[in-house]
């Protein structure tokens, strides 16, 4: 375990977790959680035996979004103000694009701030206790970590516009029904859930993944001809690994394939 005090970072058979760890304040985002979520997305962007990320909370909460006592406590110039957010993109762009799988675990609240972090994983699982809030209007504030690029893109447009004019807060059931949520499962099955993701993934041939998803990041931005240049160019890389050759290699030899997620199930007697 890498020596934190705002976060808890550990690697564990090819998986990191980053737990948020100021339970007492439902682990708000202060400056110094801020500095060590950047610090731990490098350690598991540059970690070879990282293959899976997982993205929870302690205490019950998963985070209640920024510290307003801090941040009322810090008064700035404007543009000081302004470099502050710009800063918090230094370390969740890289979370955004990491080119691992990150799976969000949401127990208990996940607000403002918080809300759009656990957005930032590819995979969110939630418990029936999570909440989730854009709650920024009602502290006079727009969306900031992310907000204004996530949540449209998974919710549409209407309805974002809805959630952030409204500040409302979101149950676990309607969070899954709006597609915040991938799943939901128990307090008691959450744990064995993100087990069994983390495990599959762990068979996953990782780096061609990464470079799926940060294409597919960008697939909102871009037109038509710019996709099929990413995608020329990351399938004539992806033709060159190991894994892809190992994969063929099994395939012709009709050996069972590593990464195949039916398969999987019927080996665990999930079919």
């Amino acid at each position: 375990m890498t020596d934190f005090s705002a976060i808890e970072y550990a690697v564990a058979g090819g998986v990191a977790t980053l737990r948020l760890n100021r339970p007492s304040q439902r682990n708000a985002l202060d400056l110094q959680m801020r500095a060590e979520i950047g610090q731990a997305v490098a350690l598991a962007r540059d970690d070879a035996s990282v293959r899976v990320l997982v993205l929870t909370g302690s205490g019950g909460s998963f985070c209640a979004g920024g510290d307003l006592k801090a941040l009322s406590e810090a008064r700035r110039p404007v543009l000081a103000n302004r470099e502050r957010i710009r800063a918090l993109h230094r370390w969740f762009s890289e979370l955004l694009n990491l080119e691992k799988p990150v799976v969000a675990v949401v127990d208990g609240p996940a607000f403002g701030a918080g809300m759009n972090l656990a957005l930032a994983a590819d995979f969110v699982l939630a418990t029936p206790r999570a909440r989730f809030c854009a709650v920024f209007a009602r502290i006079g504030l727009v969306p900031d970590l992310g907000g204004f690029f996530l949540l449209p893109r998974l919710v549409g447009l209407q309805r974002a516009k809805e959630l952030v004019m409204t500040a409302r807060i979101v149950g676990a059931e309607e969070a899954l029904k709006l597609g915040l949520v991938l799943e939901l499962h128990g307090e008691d099955r959450i744990e064995s859930a993100v087990t069994d993701w983390c495990r599959r993934l762990m068979r996953a041939p990782t780096g061609v993944l990464g470079m799926g998803k940060v294409i597919l990041n960008q697939s909102f931005n871009l037109d038509q001809q710019a996709l099929i240049e990413l995608e020329a160019q990351a399938q004539a890389l992806a033709l060159e690994t190991a894994d892809h050759h190992e994969r063929v290699g099994d395939f012709l030899a009709q050996r069972p394939l590593s990464y195949d997620w039916e398969a999987m199930d019927k080996v665990e007697g999930k079919a």
